[in-house]
């Protein structure tokens, strides 16, 4: 299909690694390699870990501590902010054309056959965990540390949870709450969820609204007055974070910037499904945040990964330029955990944060940056 990204399956070059709360370690461990901070890249660092926490950032050895030398780039875990990660046992749904909007393939023949009757047909014969757990080590072995989109499964058993879910419980609280669809002004139905996420929101409880908004394509008009409807419900708060907005336009997304609101971008599923994605070298120019999400195997991304590279060159198509390896690498790390409302805790490497990182293979002929080298690692997936 025109504009897609062919990609290969992802190959080992993350290990993600997430400190459990059930795990008991003896005695610290500090990790060696280029770091990943705050204030920038630490070329020859440390990182020390004590039980389930870091306990330095730093650049001289540490005494009296195990060390283990990763050769590589030591980053924070990534943060995947779309997805349906239940859907990711599917094989790549390819469909046979292009649709004016989500609505259109839901409604779908074709999906029905080939994703939705066979998920039913799961949830209904596999053990309730089944596919969450695959979802989760799918998601660990691409770097990733945390996720949002997880089906009401993940709810149960958050302590036995391998991946943190951004928009349930999480850190003793539940920040994040989610829509798929808006719900029409001067209905009743989905208003009451929208009511109750709205309160939380003035409250400071909720600290991010998610919403699917504007998914189709720019010319289609149901796509195109979503933003409007989402305005005229008093939605579009500081808290709220559009999940795709393929139809908004440059305006919207500077209302968006206005209002304090983010984007999370998944434009591997758009590129397939509706053949245009967001417009987001004009997001990154005005300065909204930008997450980004695999969304799901039927129609998106191996992995978080591997819809970096999507992002990358679907913005040098669109401004005749890459962004940097930083903008790619902030937007799966530090701008993700703030558009999540979790940046005092992931997002970043630093003493007394939840020890959730990825280290990424760094080959000799890696550019000197380490953030440039994480992103060569990325974009060596290619093969």
């Amino acid at each position: 299909m025109a504009g897609v990204v062919e990609e290969e399956p992802p190959e080992a070059m993350a290990v993600a690694a997430e400190a459990a709360p059930a795990l008991d370690l003896a005695e610290p461990l500090a990790l060696r390699g280029a770091v990943l901070t705050a204030g920038g890249a630490i070329e020859d660092g440390y990182v020390v870990i004590e039980g389930t926490e870091i306990a330095a950032v730093q650049r001289t050895r540490p005494e009296g501590v195990h060390v283990e030398d990763s050769k590589g780039v030591i980053a924070p875990g990534l943060i995947d902010l779309h997805g349906h990660p239940e859907f990711n046992i599917f094989a790549a749904w390819e469909p046979p054309k292009q649709f004016i909007n989500r609505y259109a393939w839901r409604g779908s023949e074709l999906y029905q056959l080939l994703v939705r009757d066979p998920q039913n047909h799961l949830r209904e014969v596999l053990p309730p965990k089944t596919q969450l757990r695959y979802a989760e080590i799918r998601a660990l072995v691409g770097g990733v540390t945390a996720i949002q989109g997880t089906g009401g499964l993940a709810s149960g058993f958050q302590d036995e949870a391998l991946v943190r879910n951004v928009d349930k419980w999480i850190f003793g609280s539940q920040v994040g709450r989610s829509l798929i669809d808006l719900p029409t002004p001067g209905s009743e139905f989905g208003m009451d969820s929208l009511t109750s996420i709205l309160e939380g929101i003035e409250s400071g409880e909720v600290k991010a609204f998610y919403v699917h908004l504007a998914e189709g394509r720019s010319d289609n008009e149901l796509s195109r007055n979503e933003f409007g409807k989402l305005v005229a419900l008093n939605a579009l708060t500081p808290a709220t974070v559009v999940i795709h907005g393929t139809a908004l336009s440059t305006d919207e997304l500077a209302d968006l910037r206005d209002a304090g609101a983010k984007l999370v971008w998944s434009p591997q599923s758009n590129l397939r499904l509706y053949g245009e994605t967001t417009r987001a070298a004009d997001a990154l120019e005005l300065g909204v945040p930008i997450g980004l999400g695999a969304d799901w195997l039927p129609s998106g991304s191996t992995s978080l990964l591997a819809e970096i590279k999507v992002a990358r060159r679907t913005i040098a198509e669109q401004r005749g330029r890459p962004p940097t390896a930083k903008q790619l690498v902030d937007m799966v790390t530090r701008d993700a955990a703030m558009i999540a409302g979790l940046d005092e805790r992931l997002g970043r490497l630093a003493a007394g944060r939840p020890a959730d990182l990825v280290v990424f293979e760094r080959r000799e002929e890696d550019p000197v940056d380490p953030y440039a080298s994480a992103e060569a690692a990325i974009r060596s997936l290619d093969g």
